[in-house]
């Protein structure tokens, strides 16, 4: 595999003229190609289209093709989509996907674009056909055939008259790009216009073949700093990410389940038709891996009844609180003290007796994290916040900084940390300037500065980002002596010692390019998913998908009559997309992105023959389901669905 560059459409003045005198076209671009640091949205069919339609030409037909340089997958989905009364095919792509399809067909294909390199902006190639991106493509007097890269000395203009028995005379394993040239074109009845033409003079101020070389080599070394792996996703960030926290209305019902968090489910301590006030306790942690629950709103318990889980989908219980309106405050709702005067482990039990877990969506009770058995050395904080569209955690970190800080501290000396770390992505600028002028005469702790990447926020991809030091597989990090949580979970620390309030809300993004109104709400745990999409102007058209977190991680949701949670950070709504699965090529790309450095082929085929053990051995449980081998597999292969299973039953000891 190779690194390589993007492409732009070629100028108005070129494209009329290589249009001129060409009709009954069909058009193939590049629909996606393997996104890495920056994101890039490469020209659209339609835009190319409208152009050659406002020429009177007759578009036969148009095929977007996931990785076209994929000649294997591109060479099935073009026959498949090419009309017979096509006489002539422009590509969209980078030379690659040009190349790819020139050698796919004998009728004529003419590049619609220019390649070209961006510092930060490539992607992958699946090929042995190289491109200079030189931004001056020859491809369309050469029958998709490049004299830069097939001729050894570059030669615009036809043969040296070297060649022997159609070997280059330089490199004699090397085919004579010039005679390849002229049998395409002698084959398309092209060649007379070639020989036509005017001498062709190359700029050499553009692009050369060292620049991509040493671009490649910079990006391939970048690709992998910090951590392995990794992928770049069009992020969608700005629909939200500058619109501040406000307070969602109060909800008329909360329905809270005793399952929001990693562990077992709580029991109620309430009755039906007993009164109830806010921030009471209404359900006890069963078992040393569970959560307190408490009561969101002041009002009457209504039901105690199985009610539909957000996250599993399933039946699970729940307490329903028809809310009075009036959000009394319960007695236990009070400051614990100055931070300096708690023990830590008074800090552990307020944490443990607030209900507070993970909020970046794993729902790990917190305090199980603070009792740690072994020396912690670091508190690490995610405020990286990775996944595209969600813009929550960049909120607390702008709105409610000093809580963040506070609830770091809290955790260090709960901890014994005698070091703590807030790492934020760098692109919230505003929050690392605002964090670094909150923290800079606070000798123990540090704003770490992360290069944008996905899944950065993972803990495990985040300790080696800041620790440079690895979680064993199957370890956690304490093994490193690290302790991570995400900024709201610090934040929800602070309420609970500041304040006495336990963990009954949480900032929540909504948004998604489907959501008519997107914005930041502090909404109450328990509060009905549909009630907060209406508030927010509904979803626009009918090919929706809505889910609960981020578009890489988040879970689906049918059925809009589910409740937030305490580890419900993102509401979204997006664009339906239709995958039809393939056969896996093995192209390895998904080894290549996988920050675990796992090789997630090997699942995909284990689980269609239920080989589970293969998976065990394939270290299938150290995966930790970021979706980045689903994102970029050219087979279009269902692999964290695939994974997910061979889990469950590696646990079920199938």
């Amino acid at each position: 595999m190779e690194d390589y560059t993007k492409f732009k459409l070629k100028g108005r003045e070129e494209l009329d003229m290589v249009l001129a005198d060409k009709d009954d076209l069909f058009v193939v671009a590049c629909n996606k190609c393997y996104k890495e640091l920056d994101s890039f949205d490469e020209p659209e069919c339609g835009l190319f289209e409208d152009i050659a339609k406002e020429q009177g030409k007759n578009i036969v037909g148009c095929a977007k093709i996931d990785f076209l340089c994929n000649e294997p997958l591109t060479s099935k989905s073009f026959q498949d989509a090419l009309p017979q009364e096509t006489k002539n095919v422009f590509v969209n792509s980078c030379g690659l996907g040009v190349q790819t399809i020139a050698a796919l067909t004998e009728l004529p294909v003419y590049a619609g674009c220019d390649t070209i390199a961006v510092e930060g902006q490539h992607g992958m190639a699946l090929t042995t056909v190289l491109c200079e991106a030189c931004g001056q493509c020859y491809l369309n007097m050469t029958g998709g055939i490049c004299p830069v890269v097939d001729c050894s000395k570059s030669l615009l203009n036809g043969q040296c008259g070297g060649a022997k028995n159609g070997k280059c005379e330089v490199d004699k394993d090397m085919d004579c790009g010039w005679q390849l040239i002229y049998e395409r074109l002698e084959q398309q009845g092209r060649l007379q216009e070639f020989l036509d033409q005017p001498v062709q003079l190359r700029d050499y101020s553009k692009i050369n073949y060292k620049f991509i070389s040493e671009y490649v080599n910079a990006n391939r070394e970048e690709r992998y700093e910090g951590y392995y792996g990794g992928i770049h996703p069009i992020e969608y960030k700005e629909l939200s990410d500058s619109i501040s926290v406000v307070r969602f209305p109060d909800p008329l019902n909360v329905v809270i389940p005793m399952s929001q968090h990693a562990g077992a489910p709580a029991e109620p301590i309430v009755e039906v038709g007993q009164q109830v006030k806010m921030g009471q306790k209404i359900a006890a942690a069963k078992g040393p891996i569970s959560s307190a629950i408490h009561a969101s709103v002041s009002g009457t318990v209504v039901a105690i009844e199985p009610r539909l889980h957000t996250v599993s989908g399933l039946e699970t219980l729940a307490i329903v609180i028809q809310s009075d309106g009036k959000n009394t405050l319960d007695e236990s709702v009070k400051p614990a003290g100055e931070l300096d005067n708690l023990s830590p482990d008074e800090i552990i039990e307020i944490v443990r007796e607030k209900g507070i877990v993970g909020m970046g969506g794993a729902g790990f009770p917190t305090a199980v994290k603070l009792k740690s058995p072994k020396p912690i050395e670091l508190v690490l904080l995610n405020g990286c916040e990775c996944e595209p569209i969600l813009t929550a955690d960049h909120q607390v970190l702008l709105d409610y900084a000093d809580d963040v800080i506070y609830g770091l501290k809290a955790m260090m000396k709960a901890s014994g940390a005698p070091k703590g770390v807030i790492a934020i992505e760098d692109n919230k600028q505003d929050a690392v300037e605002l964090l670094q002028a909150k923290t800079a005469d606070i000798e123990n702790i540090e704003i770490v500065v992360a290069k944008t990447k996905y899944p950065q926020g993972a803990e495990k991809m985040l300790i080696k980002r800041v620790m440079g030091k690895q979680v064993p597989s199957g370890g956690l990090p304490m093994d490193v002596g690290a302790i991570v949580c995400n900024v709201s979970t610090a934040k929800a620390i602070s309420d609970a010692i500041q304040i006495g309030m336990p963990l009954i809300e949480r900032v929540v993004t909504v948004s998604g390019e489907r959501m008519n109104k997107p914005g930041n709400y502090l909404v109450k745990v328990g509060t009905s998913v549909k009630d907060i999409i209406s508030h927010c102007g509904d979803v626009k058209g009918d090919d929706v998908t809505v889910k609960i977190g981020g578009p890489m991680m988040g879970f689906k949701v049918e059925n809009l009559n589910v409740p937030m949670l305490k580890c419900s950070n993102g509401i979204i709504a997006i664009e339906t997309i239709v995958k039809e699965a393939v056969e896996c090529i093995k192209c390895g790309r998904c080894a290549d992105v996988c920050p675990m450095e796992l090789r997630p082929l090997y699942y995909t085929k284990y689980a269609l023959s239920e080989d589970w053990e293969g998976m065990k051995t394939q270290n299938v449980m150290d995966c930790i389901e970021c979706g980045c081998c689903e994102y970029i597999c050219s087979s279009k292969i269902p692999i964290v669905e695939r994974i997910k299973i061979g889990k469950t039953a590696i646990r079920e000891g199938k």
